[in-house]
């Protein structure tokens, strides 16, 4: 990677579907040295994919992460609860005055309210605290 690799890189991640010229200009390569590099770093791994993401107006649905404190006297006891429930994507153990931390995306708000009340119902959940996302800034995930 050298400074036209990491220009072209800048100009991919601030418009992946700029034009090969366009980019071309602004790095002050050839239009072929550019498709080069570009096909060079797409084999090599470092650009993985393009991708399209598309604006929270766009998106349906809702997700948060769920803080909760329960009883048990091993995380492991209460889990079995949250494999009920189909829009839990994660559920981690974490340090601090909670136990777990959950990550759940539902297709409204009213869902994500009825999920945080049936955790919230369970006899060994002592504390459960709700985060609504709001804004996503990085996702490095992928």
């Amino acid at each position: 990677m050298d400074k036209f690799d990491n220009a072209i890189l800048s100009a991919l991640r601030s418009d992946a579907r700029r034009s090969i010229s366009d980019i071309a200009a602004a790095v002050n390569l050839s239009r072929s040295a550019v498709t080069e590099r570009i096909k060079k770093m797409e084999s090599s791994g470092t650009i993985r994919g393009y991708q399209v993401i598309l604006s929270a107006s766009q998106t349906d649905g809702v997700s948060a992460y769920f803080e909760i404190q329960h009883k048990c006297p091993n995380c492991a006891d209460i889990i079995k609860i949250f494999h009920t429930i189909p829009e839990i994507i994660t559920c981690k153990g974490i340090t601090g005055d909670m136990d777990l931390l959950i990550y759940a995306t539902a297709a409204s708000m009213k869902r994500l309210h009825e999920i945080r009340e049936f955790i919230d119902a369970q006899d060994d959940i002592t504390k459960i605290k709700t985060h609504v996302v709001m804004s996503e800034w990085i996702d490095n995930q992928g």
